[in-house]
């Protein structure tokens, strides 16, 4: 007599999947799924206002009243780090989603199309390689004046090679494969097949590029904040809070600078190793 086999239920498919899960993997994208949530959310349990100064409590240590201490100006630090993570994260999501975008449909054209476009376009990019990005956004900051859209732009432009050499790479090993030629031969336009096939098996690949530039583009990010030409004062964003922090080590406060240099540190290091994580599935995969 011949036994089926059982069926596999859902919570034993999910509890076989947690086993062969990669531990690192999860612990990366937990905390930085926590630190997405405290960009979103984090204002609405900030226990002051961002702006809220109390001179007599100026450069106090962490107590009851300010769990992380207060700086200069008596405004208390937890609130600014919860506030300052909108925008800390906000400009790096617009630097990657704009140069993720450009990148991506660059890095396919330069593999689609080839010959003469493939050799302008790495021309381009080789150009753009060898610029800095930091003394790019220090210039746009001095032609265009600090804030927000300053480094964001010109961060855009700089991280756009590196997505479309990574892009170009996967997806000239793309164009070559059998599907390619079948789409070719069903009669399907270049466009059709890159935006419906070429680029849906690049997606993890993409993912995973655009996982790692978040967390160099929120370094360089917080860099443009604390050098002068990004966020400005009185406004709350890590980079600028170290900048303003430096002020008071001489002093012994060292809270400021060392509570939001250390959000960025935490946050570079979540991002970069779910990225590498990433990146090692994406590449097995395919």
């Amino acid at each position: 007599m011949t036994t089926l086999p059982l069926p596999v239920s859902r919570v034993s498919r999910a509890g076989r999947a947690l086993r062969t899960a990669d531990p690192i993997l999860l612990a990366a994208g937990v905390l930085c799924a926590l630190l997405v949530l405290v960009a979103l959310f984090g204002p609405l349990v900030a226990p002051y206002g961002p702006s809220d100064t109390d001179i007599l409590a100026a450069s106090q240590g962490p107590g009851p009243d300010h769990l992380l201490g207060t700086d200069a100006l008596g405004r208390d630090i937890l609130t600014r780090i919860l506030y300052g993570a909108r925008l800390s994260f906000a400009g790096p999501g617009l630097i990657v989603a704009l140069s993720l975008t450009l990148g991506t449909g660059l890095g396919i054209l330069a593999a689609w199309r080839g010959g003469l476009a493939d050799s302008l376009l790495s021309k381009v990019f080789n150009v753009l390689f060898a610029m800095p990005g930091i003394l790019v956004v220090i210039v746009a900051g001095a032609v265009f004046g600090g804030g927000f859209w300053a480094p964001v732009l010109s961060l855009s432009l700089v991280y756009t090679p590196y997505i479309a050499r990574v892009v170009r790479s996967s997806a000239l090993t793309q164009r070559n494969m059998a599907y390619v030629e079948a789409c070719r031969l069903a009669g399907m336009t270049g466009w059709r097949i890159c935006s419906r096939h070429v680029l849906r098996n690049l997606i993890p690949l993409v993912l995973a590029q655009a996982t790692i530039s978040f967390g160099s583009a929120l370094m360089d990010f917080g860099a443009a904040s604390f050098l002068g030409v990004g966020i400005q004062p009185p406004q709350a964003e890590w980079g600028l809070m170290v900048s303003e922090g430096q002020s008071e080590l001489l002093d012994g406060a060292l809270q400021q600078s060392l509570c939001a240099g250390l959000m960025i540190l935490i946050s570079v290091v979540a991002f970069n190793i779910l990225g590498e994580r990433l990146g090692t599935r994406a590449g097995g995969q395919r």
